[in-house]
């Protein structure tokens, strides 16, 4: 990251989030998603010995990292590994890897006994969180009162040593299920800063108005991918076995085929989806996760993505906003004007000339 660039990297305690320090970053990239942890990289340029001091206080997986443009804050996450460099002339850099706060539920087990019964699963996900961020030794989140009209019956046991971020994950990937997100900010009060879990059933939606984005325009380009590889019109979910028997052949447990009936009667072909799940032991579970996986990948998966200009009138808090874009060219010669959410969010800040822009990754809203 340049010295004249519009982004600041603050440097702070995992645990406190007492600053440490503001240094250059430079060659810097990052990203964050609907979905999955966002990641960050970029090199901490360390031309003398007090700067080396000063990037000593860099420590992977005890350091947090925000990036802030405008007095906003447009990322914050976990540097999880650095690695110091030297080259052939003798230039010292320290190059870093970090991800989104919520990448922290990856590094996590469940180490006690947890049940819920006929709880709304977003009340389950905050509690899975709480329990993930509690005592002295992790980071504070603040959580809200999001509801869902969903109830799930679940539980975990210690010694099974499930990851929290699968647990997560499993719980949000079925039928009905929610998404889940941590966003960063400053509280407009006092200026601090805020870690905030944020959740949505089904979707994570943001905004009251819609965001418009023209071609031509502030759009730089555009695609718009379509791949049946990755699509399917029938399901089938696999857990782990049932059989307690050891002198007989243990089989998974299958979930009853999903078949999306209206685009093979729209004349599609039989494309068949699976996937594994060896922790879930019930069929109404695998039935639900088949159905949620072939509602999310029916016929061909469609992820477009459109570059923009950053300016002032693009906010920090992307994810869940509606994009309403309106292209104008030789392929959309009557004009496409559609709305769509966004998902995901790539930005590269400006250096050496380079403009300062964002990849957006939409689906239909």
């Amino acid at each position: 990251m340049a010295l004249d660039t519009p982004y600041r990297a603050i440097f702070c305690d995992l645990i406190t989030d007492q600053t440490i320090d503001i240094l250059p970053l430079r060659d810097v990239s990052f990203d964050d998603y609907i979905g999955k942890a966002g990641s960050l990289s970029g090199t901490i340029p360390v031309p003398n010995k007090e700067i080396a001091d000063r990037v000593k206080k860099v420590r992977e997986g005890r350091t947090a990292i925000y990036l802030e443009r405008g007095g906003d804050l447009w990322w914050g996450g976990i540097v999880w590994t650095t690695t110091l460099q030297s080259s052939g002339r003798g230039v010292l850099t320290l190059s870093l890897q970090a991800a989104t706060f919520d990448s922290y539920a990856a590094r996590r087990r469940i180490r006690t006994d947890l049940a819920y019964t006929d709880t709304d699963q977003l009340e389950i996900a905050r509690k899975l969180w709480g329990e993930l961020t509690k005592g002295p030794n992790s980071f504070t989140l603040t959580m809200g009162e999001e509801s869902s009209d969903t109830k799930r019956t679940i539980s975990y046991r210690y010694g099974d040593e499930t990851v929290y971020q699968e647990a997560l994950d499993q719980l949000a990937g079925l039928q009905n299920g929610f998404e889940y997100q941590i966003l960063v900010y400053r509280n407009p009060e006092d200026g601090k800063r805020v870690r905030q879990l944020r959740l949505g059933s089904t979707k994570i939606r943001t905004g009251a108005t819609d965001l418009v984005f023209d071609r031509p325009g502030v759009i730089l380009s555009y695609s718009f991918p379509y791949d049946a590889t990755r699509g399917g019109t029938t399901a089938v979910a696999r857990g782990g076995s049932v059989n307690s028997n050891a002198g007989t052949e243990s089989r998974p447990l299958a979930s009853a085929e999903q078949v999306d009936t209206g685009l093979l009667v729209d004349g599609w072909p039989r494309i068949d989806l699976s996937s594994d799940h060896n922790e879930i032991a019930d069929q109404l579970t695998l039935n639900q996760v088949a159905a949620a996986e072939l509602a999310e990948a029916r016929g061909a998966v469609l992820i477009p993505a459109i570059s923009i200009h950053l300016g002032g009138i693009v906010p920090p808090a992307l994810l869940g906003r509606v994009a309403r874009i309106r292209i104008t060219d030789e392929w959309f010669s009557t004009g496409l004007d559609a709305r769509y959410r966004i998902i995901g969010v790539k930005i590269t800040p400006p250096e050496r000339g380079r403009p300062d822009t964002a990849e957006l990754y939409l689906e239909e809203a």
